[in-house]
Order: C-alpha cells, then structure tokens, then sequence
C-alpha cells in the first residue's frame, strides 16, 4: 500500500514503507549531467517514452527553475542551508571514501535507510528516556514523515531502479511497476542530459556519494523541488548499488524558517513562555519566565507544578493543565499570585494554556504563556472603581431629586449609597430646612455647629451593635428617624456644619458608639453657600475604610443632593405660602345658613404637588336665602391662588347685588376675561396668563321658605343630590363654558329640594386621578353617598377617604348641604292691597305676629319700620303690597310691591319735610337692603332676636 505522508497543515503519521524489486534491463551505469531544467517527471513516463513526454514537461517548467535541473545543495543543517542560500548550478558535492560505506544488498539499503529516518523522527518527538537509551519498539507514535516528505529506493549494480518503495510512488507519482527495471537517468532525466548522467551514475556505482536537487510533480499534481541524497552500498556478494533517499527541499526549508521564528519568539519575548509535557514537566521555559521566578532555566527544567508554586495554586494549575490536555480547550488569563524573591510584595500573573500538536494531530504537550499582572490588575482595579463612581453618580442624578419632596430626596440619596457605596447612612438637616424658614442660619449665638437637626433618613445593611464591657460610649447621636438632637460642640460633626468640609472618621478615632464601624465619612450637606443639614456615611468592619477618592466621591453625591433638596425646601416654602394664601381666602369653619346644615372641606395636594385654585363659599342673601359656590382656576401655584382669591372677591360682590344665578356667572365670565387680557407688563411676558384666569364654577341659591334651589354651571362638574331613601343622582344642569371664555349664554335651573335631602358640590380632584377616569370616580361618588345616612361631617370624611386613597396630585373642594326645613310659624306672610289703610293693617299684623312668638322686645321697633316701608310701597310702588316676617336665627322683614325703583338712601337736609325713612330704617336695623324680584322689588330690613334670659 502507499504510506501516508503529512501536509503542512497536519496529516496522519507514516504507515510502513514497501519495497518493490526487480531485475534491471539493458544499459549500464551513467552519470547525470547539468543542463536545462525539467520542473517535473511525469508519473506515465516508461522507458522508451521520454521523447514523448519531453515537450510536455518543457511546456510546464516554471520561469523561476528554467534555469537549473539538478542542482547540487549543502546537506540539511549547514550554516549556508539555515541561510536560506543554495550553492551555484553544476555545483556537487561529492564525497570519496571518507567514512564506511553502506554494506547490504539493495533490499537492505532501503530498509536500513528508512529505519535511520525513523530513528531520527523518534529523537524530534521525545521517543527517548531521561538517561538517553531509547526503549527500542516502544517509542512514541510518530515519526519525520510528520514534518517533511521522504522517499527511499534503491539503484542495482547494473545502473537501474531495484527498489521501488511505496513512499516513492507517491512522492513522484510513478508506481513501482513503471519505475522498477527502468534506467534513472533515461526515465527521470531530460536527453541532453543523458550522457553526462550516465559518467556520474558510474562515478556513484564506484562508490562516490553525490547530493543534488531537481525539480519533481507529485501525485497530485503539485510541483516542488527534491533534494537526492545518492549513497553507495555494498551487497553480500560484493557487488556495488546505490541507495537513494529524496527530501522535500522546500517544507524542509520551511521547517528551518519555523524553527528559526519560534527560537527567536521564544528567547527574545518580554513575556513568559514555558512547555509542560505530557505528564506535567517543565520541558523548557525561556529566560522571562525563569526570571519572573527569579531562578535559571536549567534549573526548572524536569519540575513539576507543585515544585513552582504552592499547593493551592498548584492544584489550580493542574487541574487546568489537565482541563486542556483532555479536552484541547485553551484556558485563557488564568489568574496565579504570589511572591518571587527578586521583586518585593505580592505578584499577580495571567498564564493562558494551549494544547501542543503536531501535524498529523498528535498531542505533543501543553504550552503556557505567562504575564506579570500586577500593575495591570491595580490599573484595572482603579479603572472599575472609576467606573463604579461614575456609575454611582449617574444613578445619583437620574434618581435623586425625583419629587420636590425633601424627606424622600433624603431616602432617595440613600437608596443611591446604601450598599452601593457604604453600609450605613444618615441624613439630618436643620429644622429651618424643614419648616421651609427664609433663615437657615444658625440660632443666634451658636455659629459653633451645634444648632438643632433633625433625622429625615436612615439607612443600614447591619445591625446596630452597642459597645459593651470595657467599651466607652463615646459621644455619637443615635436618633431615630424624625428625632430632633444637637450635636456637642467640640465634636467632628459639629466642625464639619461649621467649616462646611467633609470629614473622615477612623477607628480608634471614630466617635461613633457601634463597635461594627470601621470608618465614617461626614459631609455637609451645603447649596447655595447655606449649610443645609449632614450626611454620614459609614463602612462597617470588614469592608475597605474610605481614602481619599471616596471622601471625593461622597462630596459629589451629597452635593448634587444638597441641590436638589434645596429645590425642594424652596418650593415648600412658596407651597406652603400659596396655601395660607388660599387658606385666608376660604370661608373658616362651617358657616351658618338659614334652613341648611353645612359641612365642607379643603385639602391642598401634597407637598410634591403645586397648590391649586380650587375654593368654595357660603354666602347668605336676603329672605334667608344662601348662596353655595364652588369653583376650580385652571393652573397651580401662587398665581393659580391669586386668581381664585380674585374671582371668589368678584362672586361675592356680585353676590350681594343679589343677581339671579346666570347673571352672576355672565358678569364672572366678563371680570375672568379682564384679568386675563394681559394689560400689565408681568402679563404680556406670560404666555400662560390666559390659561391661569380660566376657571369652572358652579353657583346655586338655596331658599329656605321655598325650599327650592336655582342653579347655573359654568363648565364645572354636577352637583349631586341624595334624597331621603333614594340613590343619588347627578343634577342635569347645563354645563356651559368655562368663566374667561365667553361668548356664550348661562342657563339655570330650579330644583324643589325635599326636607333632609342632601346637596353636594365639588372639585374634580376628588372624582378624577391618573389611576381612574372621571366616569369611574363620578360612579363611585354616587354609591359611597348611596350608603347608609351619616353625620354630615362624618360623610364628608368618609368621602375624601373613599375617593382620595391614593390622591395628592390635586387639591379638593367639598361643600356638603343638608336641607332642615324650616318650622310652620317661622313664616308670617300677607297681601294687603294698595290702599293708606294697608299700612295701619301692616303695623297690626307685624305687632301680633311679634306677640304671638314672644318677641315683645321688638315690636315697637319693628312696628315702626314696618310702616316707613309700607307707606314707601304704597307712594313709590304700585300694585299690592306683601308683607313677610321670617323668623331663624334673625329676624327679617320683607315688603314686596310690583314696582322697579330701587329706594336710595340720601341725607335729608334739615328744611325737608321728607326724606327720613330709610335713614331711619338704617338706624334702627342690623341691615337692610332692596332686591329685585320678577314683578317688581322687595325692600327689606334685619334685626337680631333679643337674648334668651
């Protein structure tokens, strides 16, 4: 069978070589000749064919080789061959009876040839022991046929080819049963070199060795240069032969190169280099490894892991050297510390580890490559701790400063350092940060750092741990969160609100009491040139104490919260300023309404949130009538509350002109639009100023003689009304267009409301949030009033806690109303025709009504105003005039007539006969007043009732 020769990229190891011979015919011995260059031998050439094939191999030579056929070279190893060079054509190198030749027959030479490039492979792999002998027949597998292409046959006594063997056929591409028999020079040689080829095959049969070069085409085709190593033998009968061996010349030359580069790479690298055999041996290291162990080369050669390091590492080497010799997967940076006597402190490496093969695959070792880490893994160490403080600080500006909240921005710094930056945290500020004061200074007389703090957040990954036995306590604050405390004067912490620096405290030094402590860093929460409050930051024992990088870093980060909650302490204060606004401008307590019960409500939105423009009001009108409003400016802030202070100013002063519902809300609608027409310089540069004086309100009249409610919306939500043992239901009352729109109409209507019903008005933040639509929230503001009866107040509290769970995003407003219908003698109500006699029959019902209720002490004065007011009717008025005595919690005096002239009070001077009614009227009343009606005026007049003795 032909052998297996290896490839440059790897192949499979030699299989035995076969030697085909035969008996040579015709011709005797010839030398080889120079002359023109052949590139290949075909494999069809035959003896007697080389005419043929001539013309074909001139057609294929190379320009490179045209010039030479065989040519002489130094034998593998010599100084011109490592070189690269070649010797000049026709050059031989001929070698005469300086050593023994070769005794065997033809057949032996060939074996004996193979055997010696055997020997020779097993010396390249290691096939010997450690004392030099080779285990003869129990060498490892693999032989030179891994590396270069060689070929043996054998040349007879009579000058032809005797043996053919396997490895030549493939290497020429001629089989054994063309070449054996044939003449090597007629066969293999181009005809102008014939004659010369036969003198030297003459010269070689008489025992001159010759080494020469020629071009040759393998089987496959490839074209490549041989160098022939020609030798003479002697057999047993004495003849003479010659046995040949032909070598690859260019795949040696490139070993040589290979050889040359990884010397090269392997002695002169900075790094370490250092191959293990297949038992884990130092085979060879080169002088950076054995420097960076501070020992020689020779001196590691034939160690074993455990003699290089100690056993841990050592057991983590071999487990990764036996890793790769297994599996052929490389161990990329695996990473070794230690100590070496040449170099002071402790060293880091990285040694990476491939497996060794040779081309035809087998595992030849394990190759390590070996770098001093050591300032590349601190390098990497201050690069990761930059990148852990760039990232903590990035974490700080996207979450910190969420809210305008000052105790959750002090949690939210929190949240940033604990345990991302140290393992306890702490923020206190000064109770002035808190209550949103204008002076955050110290109190007077103590610029020593020891004003009063108080904690907002606290923050722990351990627990707290009190110093016991001898242990001192040493002064620390240990408040709870919202606590109030001062810190000593002469201690760190006070230093650092004084100085406005940051501090780093560490053990024995530490003031801190909790003994798990190693290290603290205090900083000064400043914004604005203002010491706000302090941040403590403490390690635990166990964790690295902070240096001078971390004392940065955590300066940073309480900055950038100092800001923000300086941000938040400024918006709290104009919150919290805009809400006594707001607040001063609302009805206090309860007000009193005549045949009402009235609860309402006000909750501003949280502190995160702008204050609103939402109020309400009860205003009480002549005839016990009241007026409920409740409204909403579009907007927050302190402008949202200006406005609302404004149009609440404008309803109750249209209020008064006791206007019917839609007249007040068009004279509104016209007052909302010039507060908005932007005439002031502040508004032109305002682009939100319209949107500020837009406003939805709702203004209803109740009147309790009739029981009967007139109501007009401007864009604002429904009222609600709850009947006795009834569901509630929202009231249908065109809704309009928002106040500052204008150019439409109000409607109003009228609504009988029954003894004990139930009417309420509100803002949409009780019924409208992010987490429900207003349907939703209008729905179950329906069925929580649908429930079982409850105190007024206690309903209104029920409401704001069962539709406002989860609320703050908005301000409320609630105005609740229960209807009490007022008694049957509370009402005293005549018409009397307009005739003089009218106002003496006036004076008598007024004085008997009086009488009839107990309220003697007001009959004289009421007898008397009621004639000036009845015997205006009848001069000024026209029509029958009405009269009605109401009696609640005053007593009021109405005179109705159908005529329009409002009564104007005037000064009478003193030669006026007339003139003097109304002063009188003036004088003698509470109040008094005229409204119109739909048929004509009502004059009336009020007085308290006398105390109950």
């Amino acid at each position: 069978m032909p052998t297996q020769e290896a490839s440059p990229g790897g192949g499979t190891g030699p299989a035995p070589d076969r030697v085909a011979s035969g008996t040579g015919h015709g011709g005797g011995g010839a030398t080889v000749e120079d002359g023109p260059g052949v590139d290949a031998v075909r494999p069809e050439l035959r003896p007697g064919a080389w005419s043929e094939a001539r013309a074909e191999a001139r057609s294929a030579t190379r320009p490179a080789i045209a010039s030479s056929s065989w040519r002489p070279v130094p034998a593998v190893g010599s100084a011109s061959a490592a070189a690269g060079g070649q010797m000049p054509i026709g050059h031989q190198s001929d070698h005469h009876g300086d050593r023994p030749e070769a005794t065997a027959d033809d057949s032996q030479g060939v074996a004996r040839a193979e055997r010696a490039a055997n020997l020779l492979a097993m010396g390249l792999s290691g096939g010997s022991d450690e004392g030099g002998t080779g285990d003869w027949g129990h060498g490892d597998p693999g032989s030179i046929y891994d590396y270069i292409r060689v070929a043996a046959f054998a040349i007879g006594p009579d000058g032809r080819i005797s043996q053919w063997s396997d490895r030549a056929a493939e290497f020429f591409g001629v089989p054994a049963e063309e070449a054996v028999g044939c003449d090597p020079v007629t066969t293999f040689a181009p005809r102008e070199l014939w004659l010369r080829g036969r003198e030297r095959m003459t010269e070689i049969l008489a025992g001159q060795e010759w080494v020469g070069t020629a071009p040759y085409r393998d089987s496959d085709g490839n074209e490549s240069v041989a160098e022939l190593y020609l030798m003479p033998a002697r057999g047993e009968d004495g003849r003479g032969g010659v046995v040949c061996m032909a070598v690859d010349l260019r795949k040696l030359r490139r070993i040589e190169t290979d050889l040359a580069a990884s010397e090269a790479v392997f002695g002169q690298a900075p790094t370490g280099f250092v191959l293990f055999d297949r038992d884990f041996r130092v085979q060879r290291v080169n002088e950076s490894f054995a420097e960076g162990l501070g020992a020689s080369p020779a001196d590691l050669l034939g160690m074993n892991v455990h003699d290089l390091m100690p056993r841990p590492e050592a057991e983590r080497l071999q487990q990764a050297l036996q890793q790769v010799l297994e599996t052929g997967e490389p161990v990329v940076d695996l990473r070794f510390s230690g100590t070496v006597p040449i170099r002071p402190g402790r060293r880091r490496w990285a040694i990476s580890l491939y497996r060794l093969l040779s081309s035809s695959s087998r595992t030849i070792g394990i190759a390590g490559q070996v770098v001093d880490v050591t300032g590349r893994q601190r390098a990497e160490r201050e690069a990761a701790s930059a990148r852990r403080s760039l990232a903590l600080l990035n974490e700080a500006s996207s979450h910190i400063g969420s809210t305008l909240d000052l105790e959750v921005t002090a949690k939210e710094l929190l949240d940033v350092a604990v345990p991302g930056f140290c393992d306890v945290a702490t923020v206190d500020l000064y109770h002035g940060v808190l209550a949103a004061d204008t002076d955050l200074g110290l109190p007077a007389g103590r610029a020593d750092g020891a004003g009063e703090l108080r904690r907002v957040a606290s923050a722990s990954t351990v627990g707290y741990h009190a110093a016991t036995g001898s242990e001192p306590m040493l002064p620390g604050p240990r408040a709870e969160v919202g606590g109030a405390f001062c810190y000593p004067p002469r201690s760190p912490y006070a230093k650092a609100l004084r100085t406005g620096r940051s501090l780093t405290l560490t053990a024995p030094g530490n003031p801190d009491p909790d003994p798990m402590i190693q290290s603290t860093v205090v900083v000064p929460m400043v914004a604005r040139d203002t010491v706000l409050g302090l941040v403590q930051l403490s390690r635990a024992k166990g964790s690295e104490p902070f240096d001078a990088r971390d004392v940065a870093i955590a300066t940073e980060l309480v900055a950038r919260a100092a800001v923000c909650i300086d941000n938040a302490r400024l918006y709290r204060r104009e919150h919290e300023r805009a809400l006594i606004l707001q607040r001063s401008l609302l009805p206090p307590g309860n007000p009193a309404a005549s045949g009402l019960e009235i609860a309402c409500r006000y909750r501003p939105g949280s502190s995160g949130t702008e204050v609103g423009g939402d109020w309400f009001d009860v205003i009480q009108l002549p005839g016990n009538r009241t007026a409920l409003v409740v409204g909403d400016v579009m907007g927050r802030g302190l402008r949202a509350a200006v406005a609302m202070g404004q149009l609440r100013t404008a309803v109750r002063t249209l209020a008064m002109l006791d206007l019917d519902p839609a007249e007040v809300l068009t004279a509104l609608d016209e007052i909302a639009r010039g507060l908005g027409d932007g005439t002031s310089p502040e508004d032109n540069a305002d682009s939100h100023n319209e949107e500020l004086y837009l406003a939805t309100c709702v203004y209803a009249v109740y009147d309790a003689v009739t029981r009967r409610c007139t109501i007009a919306n401007a864009g604002h939500l429904p009222p609600v009304l709850v009947n006795p043992g009834e569901p509630a239901l929202m009231l249908d009352v065109p809704p309009g267009l928002p106040l500052g729109v204008g150019g439409e109409p109000f409607e109003e209507v009228c609504v009988d409301i029954p003894d004990g019903a139930l009417l309420g008005l509100y803002t949409d933040g009780l019924v409208e949030s992010r987490k429900h639509q207003l349907e939703e929230g209008l729905s179950a503001l329906r069925e929580t009033l649908s429930g079982p009866p409850r105190p007024l107040e206690n309903l209104c509290d029920h409401l704001l806690t069962a539709l406002d769970p989860h609320h703050g995003e908005d301000d409320i407003a609630l105005l609740m109303a229960r209807v009490h219908a007022l008694p049957a003698d509370a009402v005293g109500d005549w018409t009397l025709p307009s005739h003089p006699a009218s106002v003496a029959r006036c004076r008598e019902l007024a004085c008997a009504w009086l009488l009839s209720r107990g309220l003697d002490d007001l009959i004289d004065t009421c007898e008397l105003l009621v004639s000036e007011l009845a015997t205006n009717a009848l001069r000024h008025g026209s029509g029958d005039i009405r009269l009605r005595l109401l009696r609640d919690t005053t007593l009021v005096c109405e005179v109705w007539d159908n005529g329009y002239a409002q009564p104007r009070q005037r000064r009478a001077r003193d030669t006026d006969e007339g003139g003097r009614g109304l002063q009188l009227v003036s004088l003698l009343a509470d109040r008094w007043g005229s409204r119109r009606t739909p048929t004509g005026k009502t004059v009336w007049f009020e007085m308290a009732l006398p105390t109950v003795r």
